[in-house]
């Protein structure tokens, strides 16, 4: 097997592993194609750099792909615990600055600009390079909306709660901790996944869940949940939990994404008006709402999000032919 070399990093306190070498060419005409071909002919690739002994539960990662969008600088798939992901705002933040400090994207004093094609289409990063400011990062999500709001679902072992569903790259279900008996900033961590994951089932169970522009982004790909605040007088605190109950260290880009289409939908907040969000590794992200936007039949929002990239590290990996302990996963 061919050594895979990463350049790692962190947004917020959550992983990002980008591979930088080692990696097969991907077949496909389109990012879409490629995503696809990497989750049916490649997903061993994917399970060795995510799992243990060389990731974790948490891992998170990032592949270079070559770009079919005419403006994009790189195009990108994003890989975790379960499979592909269509966006990531954290891996995005880190990936505007190792653009810029690779050479990639040649540096452009104060500010350098990178366009990034993810599956869920091109995102546009701000990387500030003056002096004092390395790895503060703000980038234009793809056009977010509500696709459900106060919706009543059942959800296993809570009972009935209201729901939203927004969508910033990915859709998420959104509802308070408070609404299943907890606290996002209090109480354990297993408790708010199992809640976050059942709610995820229950939602994905009772309600429909499409894009306008492709099936493949057409799917739920978490629960956040949040303390009940809009970030505007104070940053409001979440906790994401994707994939197969994977927790989002930073406050998740394309959650802080939802959760601003959501509140613009329900008029909560206006173009122009600034957020705060933090994580469980109390990382904080901003969030602003640019633009209207249209997806479809539906309205839209463009958001930007900010928040800083920071390396931790270069990684080569291998695996040895007779080694007999495939990768796995201890919880």
């Amino acid at each position: 097997m061919p050594e895979l070399h990463t350049t790692e990093m962190h947004t917020g306190g959550e992983p990002v592993r980008i591979v930088t070498g080692g990696y097969p060419d991907l077949p496909g005409a389109t990012i879409l194609a490629k995503r696809r071909h990497a989750r049916e002919h490649l997903d061993h690739l994917r399970r060795l750099l995510m799992f243990e002994p060389r990731g974790h539960a948490g891992m998170y990662g990032v592949i270079p792909v070559e770009p079919d969008h005419p403006d994009a600088d790189l195009a990108v798939l994003f890989c975790h615990n379960e499979g592909y992901s269509t966006m990531c705002g954290h891996a995005t933040i880190a990936l505007g600055r190792w653009a810029v400090d690779t050479g990639l994207v040649p540096a452009v004093d104060p500010e350098t600009q990178v366009a990034i094609q993810v599956p869920a289409g091109l995102v546009r990063c701000r990387v500030d390079v003056a002096a004092g400011r390395a790895g503060a990062v703000r980038f234009e999500s793809v056009p977010s909306f509500a696709l459900h709001l106060g919706e009543t679902v059942g959800v296993d072992g809570i009972g009935n709660i209201a729901v939203d569903v927004g969508y910033g790259g990915a859709f998420y279900a959104l509802a308070p901790a408070a609404a299943a008996g907890l606290d996002v900033r209090s109480s354990a961590t297993r408790d708010l996944v199992d809640a976050a994951a059942a709610i995820t089932a229950a939602v994905a169970g009772a309600l429909p869940v499409g894009h306008p522009d492709d099936p493949d982004l057409g799917f739920l790909y978490g629960t956040i949940l949040t303390d009940g605040g809009n970030g505007q007088d104070e940053p409001s605190a979440n906790i994401c939990v994707f994939a197969d109950r994977q927790v989002d260290r930073s406050p998740c880009g394309s959650g802080v994404t939802a959760r601003l289409a959501v509140q613009a939908a329900r008029g909560e907040i206006v173009p122009g008006q600034r957020a705060e969000f933090t994580g469980p590794a109390a990382g904080t992200f901003t969030g602003t709402v640019i633009r209207a936007a249209q997806v479809g039949d539906r309205e839209a929002v463009v958001v930007e999000v900010g928040g800083h990239g920071r390396y931790t590290g270069t990684a080569t990996f291998t695996a040895e032919d007779d080694d007999p302990l495939a990768p796995f996963l201890l919880r």
